[in-house]
């Protein structure tokens, strides 16, 4: 069975409610609005991704300062409603984004891009396979550490969708706050199996496998973006993302595209 929890995709600046050209109000003398700086929250599983779409804004604006930073979605739209300073989130699913303060966000969201779940398992450049856990059923055996996201995090309620789906109920060993901590127990040894989304996978370089799932068994989750400022950068960083290039990039590290 495959699962997906979906938003509605709109595409384009004018989705989020912001010109190609940014905002009215001060420039710099040049006919490009001013700028306080960039500030771009997103989820875990966004970060090294998001780095390289960052230089791109770097690139076309080489003066602006960029900060970003990465939590699990649940936590981002906790310090947004909380009054962090941001411009733009990005979240792992339409249910973070259910929860941002709508008096914060600035037009339409827009999805980014997908990501699927995956079973992954320890791994090294020798490794034959033959660890504790091949399938999906060896989850299910006395002993074996499976560890997921927690509940409330994007990777944790798909964790219980897949396994739901899968049929299979196995003893969790411990909840990781993000997808990238979970992965971390997985790369360590300290679990023998991890339910992550692939993109992490890939990230890891080779030190974690993905362990087949059957056929049909998929869930895939939405990557939606909100401008949460008036701050003519987050034009910027949303032309960025959606670019030829920002999609390359995200495509490169193993997302989908809406």
């Amino acid at each position: 069975m495959s699962s997906t929890v979906g938003l509605s995709v709109a595409v384009g600046l004018s989705a989020c409610g912001l010109p190609s050209g940014g905002t009215s109000g001060d420039t710099s003398g040049t006919g490009t609005p001013a700028s306080d700086g960039l500030t771009v929250l997103a989820a875990a599983s966004l970060t090294d991704v998001l780095e390289e779409v960052a230089d791109l804004v770097r690139a076309e604006h080489p003066d602006l300062q960029v900060d970003l930073a990465f939590a699990a979605s649940s936590t981002v739209v906790q310090q947004v409603d909380q009054g962090a300073p941001a411009d733009v989130v990005v979240l792992a699913g339409p249910e973070p984004l259910a929860m941002v303060d709508p008096d914060l966000v600035r037009g339409d969201p827009v999805v980014v891009a997908t990501n699927t779940l995956v079973l992954t398992v320890p791994a090294g450049p020798d490794d034959p396979g033959t660890g504790p856990v091949t399938a999906v059923e060896d989850l299910a055996r006395d002993g074996i550490r499976l560890v997921v996201c927690r509940p409330e995090a994007p990777c944790g309620r798909a964790a219980e969708t897949l396994l739901a789906d899968l049929g299979v109920a196995p003893r969790i060993a411990s909840y990781e706050p993000d997808a990238r901590a979970t992965l971390t127990k997985v790369e360590l040894g300290e679990a023998d199996a991890g339910l992550v989304w692939r993109t992490d996978v890939l990230a890891a370089d080779g030190r974690v496998r993905e362990v087949p799932l059957p056929e049909g068994a998929e869930v895939t989750n939405d990557y939606p973006l909100a401008v949460v400022s008036v701050d003519p950068a987050a034009a910027w960083f949303v032309e960025a993302i959606t670019s030829e290039d920002g999609r390359r990039l995200l495509a490169d590290a193993g997302f989908g595209l809406p």
